[in-house]
């Protein structure tokens, strides 16, 4: 039996059914079923509420084993990004987290455990069986979709990055649980103004799950790891499926504009998506419905970095460190134990700079501080005794008895050890040969910036030099743009880390306090509010037309998309449509032909025998007077309707007319044509530029067509030939319109029939 949900997917029904539009549709309590419409209900004003989707709740969990029961214990990450959002909305708005436990809690635990999180901490726990987490997350987050997306490209026969369809699917159901769990959240206090924020590509396919089920939601996603370009992308068998996914959303944010830009081209060269810039907001528009594209990069939060900084202990971890590297040059170094954080080339670096400059050994030293890996392989071992091999043959090199030039601790450590290092290192060093945002260079500078309490335990006054950094940077990775007095280096180059080094340590005392104070000031006014604030504005103002719009729930899977339409659209129903055809005694049908009675993607553009058909049926019937309306010449329509004795043919968008096969062809006016003369040798001059294109020649216009070329150099080309055209014609009776993928020149006459 077919429910109503697939019923409205099929005949494309409203959703609202032509009633009012200010209400979010609720789901159903019947399971299995969508309603189609709801009763109307009197409005209030909502209370605001964000809920936060990852696919890990940014929580500490632990055993008490000192406790009889070893009761779960549980407690904000402070060094969360997500966890530091709760302090980052304004004090009326309660924030809800939704997402896994970084721990295995027994099935008979699991209900309590939940329970406890729900009331004690907002966070809605979800709880995956054990062989769907491994291939959802072991298997397609970290082993397939992350090394993609930091440019590891599949290889043939290698176990850790090929396509398996087992994990897709696994990491498919996962995501709909995650919606499953949203919308019990949503719906449990029957709320009607909350915000879905859903982070990171753990949950892409999260946003068509929960759009089929509410149209209105406002739903924004976060990536926070690099997106890589078309070509890297599109070698994703489910390239499709993200993408369409993705659009879901109202709106989608990246660190970088670089991220957005390969994510646009993507859907440009993928799903022939094009983007539009409106007052500096970027927007794709899906189905009538706007997508907005954010560029916000991520901030640290201010308020708990100089709290931990103020404490006692982490002054007395400076006091120990300031006084162990006395007399030495400071360089730290932290990052995950990954492949792509440079680890071994930073070491190499290292290597070659006291190899070029003798005067710097004995005096540099590199602390290195890694994080404990995230995920499981061969290959961070690999990196590890890689990065081991190299540490120890420099230190073998160019230390001594009690010194070495590298000191590579592994972690974890806490994070007042980690501050601690950041105030007393004279310069931070990060070289991702890929990454996500990474807010290490901003934690950095915040340290070194210092606070009072800290200042006065090292003697710090006003007659003390300065305050000053300077950051080593990786122009490959997500704070490198925001980060001006960086210097930039590319992390494949050892020679130009080791130069980019030397050069940091030479700076002057000036130079250094100058690029540090460009990025403190930059720091404290871009921090972790602000990048919650802004992108929650943003997504307030992509989803204004929320209620000014009527909805269609249209496709199956993947396929599903919400159709948008103005209010005063009505959609031809077919049951009414025959009632009115047949009490009518005179009746005008127009059919279009490119896209209508031809699929566009179609190769072979003549009409069919089922299409002739068709319109010698219509035209069969004395009430009826059928035309054929194209922009194709008449010689083309002619030839491929010849059979249609009683047809109608406007061709050139109405400047030939002819009533039947038979009568003769009319025009709209006589007219002088020497224009294409200047308009086709321009043309073919692009033609020849743009591999792909051709030229249209028509009686009364010329095209240029460019639907078989490069997405990208086609439309930078057709921009420049519209520009140069309209500058050569500007004096002539022509109009030059640039449409779907077409430059067209034409006459601009009036006539019986209209404007052309």
């Amino acid at each position: 039996m077919v429910s109503s949900c697939c019923l409205d997917q099929f005949n494309m029904l409203s959703t609202d059914d032509f009633r009012v539009m200010n209400r979010i549709p609720r789901v159903t309590k019947v399971p299995g079923l969508v309603p189609e419409f709801e009763e109307d209900e009197q409005q209030s004003m909502p209370r605001k509420r964000v809920i936060i989707v990852s696919n890990q709740l940014p929580l500490r969990v632990w055993r008490d084993d000192d406790s009889v029961s070893k009761e779960w214990c549980f407690e904000f990450d402070e060094n969360d990004l997500l966890a530091q959002l709760k302090d980052s909305f304004p004090p009326d708005t309660e924030v809800r987290y939704v997402g896994t436990l970084k721990a295995d809690v027994d099935a008979d635990d699991q209900d309590e455990v939940a329970r406890v999180l729900r009331e004690k901490l907002s966070c809605e726990t979800i709880f995956l069986p054990v062989e769907m987490r491994n291939l959802f997350y072991h298997g397609f987050c970290k082993h397939y979709l992350w090394p993609l997306f930091h440019y590891m490209m599949p290889e043939p026969g290698s176990d850790g990055v090929r396509f398996d369809r087992a994990q897709w699917t696994a990491y498919v159901s996962a995501n709909k649980i995650f919606a499953d769990k949203v919308l019990e959240v949503m719906f449990r206090d029957d709320e009607d103004g909350d915000h879905v924020w859903v982070h990171d590509y753990h949950l892409m396919a999260l946003p068509t799950f929960l759009r089929r089920r509410c149209n209105r939601v406002k739903l924004g996603f976060f990536l926070h790891s690099p997106f890589p370009s078309s070509d890297i992308y599109k070698t994703l068998p489910v390239r499709d499926d993200i993408l369409r996914a993705l659009l879901n959303c109202d709106m989608i944010g990246f660190h970088t504009f670089d991220y957005a830009r390969h994510f646009l081209s993507c859907c440009r060269r993928i799903l022939g998506l094009h983007s539009e810039s409106n007052r500096g907001h970027i927007a794709l528009e899906y189905y009538g419905r706007p997508v907005t594209i954010k560029i916000l990069p991520a901030g640290i939060h201010m308020g708990q970095l100089g709290s931990v900084i103020s404490e006692e202990n982490t002054i007395r971890m400076v006091k120990e460190l300031k006084d162990r590297y006395e007399g030495k040059i400071l360089m730290i170094g932290v990052d995950d134990l990954d492949l792509f954080k440079g680890i071994p080339q930073k070491f190499a670096a290292v290597g070659e700079l006291l190899e070029r400059n003798h005067e710097l050994r004995g005096k540099v030293v590199l602390v290195q501080i890694t994080n404990p890996a995230r995920s499981l392989g061969r290959d961070v071992q690999l990196l590890l005794d890689e990065a081991n091999s190299i540490a120890k043959e420099v230190n073998t090199k160019y230390g001594k008895p009690g010194f070495e030039p590298i000191v590579f601790v592994q972690g974890p450590i806490t994070t007042r050890e980690k501050l601690a290092y950041y105030a007393v290192a004279d310069y931070c060093v990060v070289t991702p040969v890929r990454d996500g945002m990474n807010l290490v260079p901003y934690k950095y500078t915040v340290c070194r910036q210092g606070c009072p309490a800290l200042d006065k335990a090292l003697g710090v006054d006003e007659n003390s030099p300065p305050k000053n950094s300077v950051i080593i940077v990786s122009e490959f990775i997500g704070c490198s743009p925001s980060l001006s007095g960086a210097i930039r280096v590319n992390p494949w180059d050892i020679t130009e880390m080791a130069n980019a080094m030397c050069t940091a340590i030479t700076l002057p005392d000036t130079e250094k306090h100058l690029r540090h104070e460009k990025h403190y000031k930059y720091i404290i006014s871009h921090d972790v509010s602000y990048w919650a604030r802004s992108f929650e504005q943003d997504l307030v103002r992509a989803c204004r037309e929320h209620y000014h719009k009527r909805y269609w729930r249209v496709g199956l899977g993947f396929a599903f998309r919400l159709v948008a339409m103005e209010p005063n659209f009505r959609k031809l129903i077919g049951d009414t449509l025959n009632s009115s055809y047949k009490i009518t005694n005179s009746r005008l049908i127009l059919l279009d032909y490119d896209g209508t009675m031809m699929p566009p993607t179609s190769v072979n553009k003549g009409p069919s025998h089922e299409v002739i058909s068709v319109l010698n049926r219509l035209c069969s019937d004395s009430k009826n007077i059928v035309f054929i309306v194209s922009g194709r010449d008449r010689g083309t329509l002619g030839k491929w309707f010849s059979s249609c004795e009683k047809l109608g043919i406007a061709a050139e968008h109405g400047y030939f007319i002819r009533w039947t096969r038979d009568s003769p062809w009319e025009t709209s006016c006589p007219m002088d044509l020497s224009w294409k003369e200047v308009v086709e040798p321009i043309m073919q001059l692009y033609t020849e530029a743009t591999d792909g294109s051709c030229i249209e020649n028509k009686e009364t216009a010329v095209v240029w067509h460019y639907q078989d070329a490069d997405p990208d150099f086609s439309l930078f080309q057709a921009k420049e030939l519209h520009d140069h055209l309209e500058n050569v014609l500007a004096n002539e009776p022509v109009v030059v319109k640039k449409g779907e993928h077409i430059v067209e020149v034409k006459p601009q006459v009036q006539s019986d029939f209209g404007i052309f």
